[in-house]
């Protein structure tokens, strides 16, 4: 199996682990692993809600799939569209690590006004407007140890980063994790995702072995919600949604879609269909004046 990948020690890390699972679960010893550099990577100038390209940091991957140069790729999942390329499809959903944000070097309670957070996401700028609009945000580029150095260096004074990818690297700092119902995580955040081509049932019947079906299924209505909302990775959304019982606890966060931030927190059953994901997105869009309970 040939298995492509962006060239970040995140990324390679997150491979790893893809391959390891792929071992213990398929017997599969003989993956072959290859760097692809992404748009997202080339380019750390300019920010990621400014790109035109849709997908910059998966669209390279995803030419290599089509080309069939690589059989499968590893992808953080809230990196992927909503509307996969023709051809493909997300073979496996990964078990889900812990999908919260997190403040470093210390709870966001903790700093003076007028600090100077770093983070290059729209979703989490416009809550740490609406929670704290006394600090400065300014924006970061950069893999996590990049970004690990700014903060030291002292360019800022706290930076924002989603905890699964420090827990993967294994790096231990001190740290807030920011409360998960205000600072509503991005969809399928803290989720490894694997691509593969639709008509390759060889490799898809592996990835079934690997496939966690409560992440799919939560990261499933976050995304599908997210699409019936029309947004995508740069919007100012955030979504996630955890099975307990035979229910799903559904939270969102919107802004700029009405005067407002909008936030819900709902209920939804197991066995979701289009109709309750669609009153969340069009509560969160302004369409409608509350969400059924």
């Amino acid at each position: 199996m040939i298995v492509g990948t962006r060239e970040s020690k995140l990324a390679v890390r997150q491979t790893e682990i893809f391959v390891e699972k792929m071992r213990e679960k398929c017997g599969v010893d003989d993956c072959e692993v290859i760097g692809i550099k992404s748009l997202g990577d080339k380019d750390l100038k300019s920010p990621l809600s400014g790109m035109s390209v849709t997908g910059a940091f998966v669209r390279e991957l995803d030419d290599s799939l089509l080309n069939n140069e690589i059989d499968v790729s590893v992808n953080s999942y809230k990196d992927i569209p909503t509307t996969l390329r023709d051809g493909l499809i997300v073979g496996a959903v990964l078990e889900r690590d812990s999908p919260e944000d997190i403040i470093l070097p210390c709870p966001l309670d903790e700093l003076p006004e007028g600090a100077v957070i770093g983070t290059s996401s729209v979703r989490r700028e416009h809550i740490l407007r609406h929670v704290r609009p006394d600090v400065t945000i300014k924006p970061i580029r950069g893999n996590i140890h990049t970004r690990l150095s700014k903060l030291d260096e002292g360019e800022y004074d706290a930076i924002i980063l989603a905890k699964a990818g420090l827990d993967r690297m294994g790096i231990e700092r001190s740290y807030g994790i920011l409360d998960p119902s205000v600072f509503v995580p991005a969809a399928a955040q803290g989720t490894i995702a694997i691509e593969c081509r639709e008509d390759d049932k060889k490799t898809i019947g592996l990835l079934k072995k690997v496939d966690d079906y409560v992440s799919r299924l939560e990261t499933g209505a976050e995304r599908g919600i997210m699409k019936l909302m029309q947004a995508g990775c740069s919007s100012p959304v955030g979504l996630n949604a955890k099975l307990k019982g035979d229910e799903l606890n559904v939270r969102g966060v919107s802004f700029t879609y009405t005067p407002e931030p909008r936030w819900a927190d709902t209920w939804i059953p197991e066995e979701f269909v289009m109709d309750e994901m669609l009153d969340i997105a069009d509560y969160l869009t302004g369409k409608r004046p509350s969400v059924k309970l």
